[in-house]
């Protein structure tokens, strides 16, 4: 096999698959690697709450990467932080209502991340820059840039 049939084969096993799961309206099987989550929506919209929800797992991304960034700065730089613990919540919001947003009409979705540096012994200016340096993890970065999906119907037959 080329290196570039590898690289390919080895990005499909990295990805996400899902497939609805059968034992609910909305519950999904979510396959991540060798790991197998369920998502789902509330009972309150129709789901099961069979699991945590979109939203849910968007949020738990971007506290993970950004607790992961945090710690691997901290260790790098000897900062003697000895736990991080970050709470998250989304909300959609009217434009109009943000002060400090691009966008001036119809809605736009806000995050709010609290984040918590643990150890008595980390600076005022250690954690200023720990709060900046979970601005650099690579999911915040994602979502705080242009992204494109593309999406495309998969023939009869390869799915």
């Amino acid at each position: 096999m080329s290196l570039v049939a590898q690289c390919a084969a080895n990005a499909v096993k990295r990805g996400i698959y899902l497939s609805e799961a059968g034992t609910g309206h909305l519950t999904q099987h979510v396959r991540a690697g060798r790991h197998v989550l369920l998502a789902d929506e509330p009972v309150a919209v129709g789901g099961n709450d069979a699991g945590p929800g979109p939203y849910d797992y968007l949020l738990a991304a971007l506290g993970a990467c950004s607790s992961m960034t945090m710690r691997l700065y901290a260790e790098r730089k000897s900062i003697p932080a000895t736990r991080f613990a970050i709470r998250l919540a989304h909300r959609r919001i009217h434009a109009e209502d943000c002060a400090d947003c691009e966008t001036k009409e119809g809605n736009i979705g806000e995050i709010t991340r609290d984040i918590v540096i643990e150890g008595n012994d980390v600076s005022d200016a250690q954690r200023a820059r720990l709060m900046e340096i979970a601005d650099r993890c690579p999911v915040h970065q994602t979502l705080t840039h242009e992204i494109k999906i593309r999406s495309r119907l998969v023939p009869r037959g390869e799915g």
